[in-house]
């Protein structure tokens, strides 16, 4: 049990230190020399950064933020295992990558390099099942781009893709892979406060889809 809590301490500190690099705060400060949460929308995100300052930056903000829940995952992993410290009888650490997508989520949302002040965590939070369940990521972008593609809403497609997940990481677990219902269970409740979170963030955007006056994506930048 010990050996258990030590690696849950340890996988969230990694999710939350590595989450709280925000690369869109990076590149656009070295890229112009401005915050980007001065700028657009004000948040410290993929959207804005593509808006404000163009796709070079965007692309930057991309790469950075999906290795850092990559790697703040495989991290856990990695340390779940020397401590062997994984669910009997196989020695499954798979719950473990879970505690560090939450980490990472609150360190894109609340970064302490940066005031507590970042983006909503979509991209760190999905990011993180490239390692948890790549079927999952599969699943939660497919949702993505379909509701994007129909709406032209990133809000709106993260906020449905970000619903969908946890259904989706119990459907894959118990009906796709043949976990055990309990396991299953276990990994619907962890992707709760991930899927929450990114909802909750989009509070203000929700706001602006009821009024009609959110903005919508376009490939094209003005």
């Amino acid at each position: 049990m010990i050996k258990v809590l030590i690696s849950i301490i340890v996988a969230a500190a990694l999710g939350y230190f590595l989450g709280s690099c925000n690369f869109s705060i990076i590149f656009v400060k070295i890229m112009t020399g401005k915050d980007i949460r001065e700028m657009g929308s004000k948040n410290a995100g993929l959207t804005n950064t593509y808006r404000c300052v163009g796709k070079t930056c965007a692309l930057l903000t991309l790469i950075g933020d999906v290795l850092k829940s990559v790697l703040a995952v495989y991290l856990a992993f990695l340390f779940c295992n020397i401590m062997k410290a994984g669910m009997k009888p196989y020695n499954d650490v798979q719950y473990i990558g879970y505690i560090a997508g939450i980490g990472a989520v609150l360190g894109h949302i609340f970064p302490v390099y940066y005031n507590f002040k970042g983006g909503k965590g979509v991209l760190a939070g999905a990011s993180a099942f490239l390692v948890i369940n790549p079927k999952v990521f599969l699943t939660i972008f497919a949702i993505f781009v379909v509701i994007l593609s129909i709406s032209k809403y990133v809000s709106l497609a993260s906020i449905f893709a970000s619903v969908y997940c946890p259904l989706a990481v119990f459907c894959m677990s118990f009906i796709v892979e043949g976990c055990t219902f309990g396991k299953s269970f276990l990994y619907f409740i962890l992707s709760i406060p991930m899927a929450g979170l990114i909802i909750w963030r989009h509070k203000p955007n929700i706001d602006r889809l009821l009024a009609g006056t959110e903005n919508k994506f376009s490939i094209k930048k003005s």
